[in-house]
């Protein structure tokens, strides 16, 4: 069965947000297009790789010559937004796969998070012979945004500004630093 596709062409607003405390937050992408609100949550991980490959995106078009798509080197100010999730923020599905494409024809940047599928293990487990059995898993959901490139800029800062304000990192060991923190350090380090 093909998955129900929650599709926003050029959203009102698409942000990466957090609820929760810096230690116990849940990262959530969300899209809003006049009442129409989706949140998806995904790891701290996917929202800093995701900023990170967009920025990237931006950058090779903008080397283009004479930057044909109008990419701004940084983020429009005008489009700099720090407001909180929509309340309220209910998940619509958890994000596994997450994809990112250019089209050329609408000059937008496409992005697709897919829900993470579920498996019945008892199903896979086949016959007696024990030879491997190949599946397609396709997702139930996939929530597909498409941004102009003055947009993707602004999601990817906040992205980059909301993963960064979370509890700080030791400069020593890397790890995040709460309450009474001892650094493990590798052998031989002093």
């Amino acid at each position: 069965m093909a998955p129900t596709v929650h599709a926003f062409d050029w959203p009102d607003r698409f942000v990466v947000g957090t609820v929760g405390a810096p230690g116990d937050r849940t990262f959530f992408l969300q899209v809003r297009t006049g009442q129409d609100v989706v949140s998806v949550s995904l790891e701290k991980q996917q929202a800093s790789a995701l900023a990170d490959r967009i920025d990237e995106v931006l950058d090779s078009l903008m080397a283009e010559d004479g930057n044909p798509f109008s990419v701004p080197s940084g983020t429009p100010v005008e489009l700099d937004d720090t407001d909180p999730l929509d309340e309220p923020v209910a998940d619509l599905f958890r994000a596994g796969t997450m994809s990112l494409g250019w089209d050329p024809n609408i000059s937008q940047l496409v992005i697709e998070a897919y829900a993470i599928a579920e498996i019945d293990v008892d199903a896979l487990e086949g016959d007696a012979s024990g030879e491997i059995v190949e599946i397609e898993i396709e997702p139930d959901e996939v929530l597909r945004v498409k941004i102009p490139v003055g947009s993707a800029r602004a999601f990817a800062k906040r992205a980059r500004d909301v993963v960064s304000s979370g509890r700080p990192v030791c400069s020593l060991c890397g790890e995040p630093m709460e309450g009474d923190h001892v650094c493990e350090l590798p052998d031989g380090f002093r």
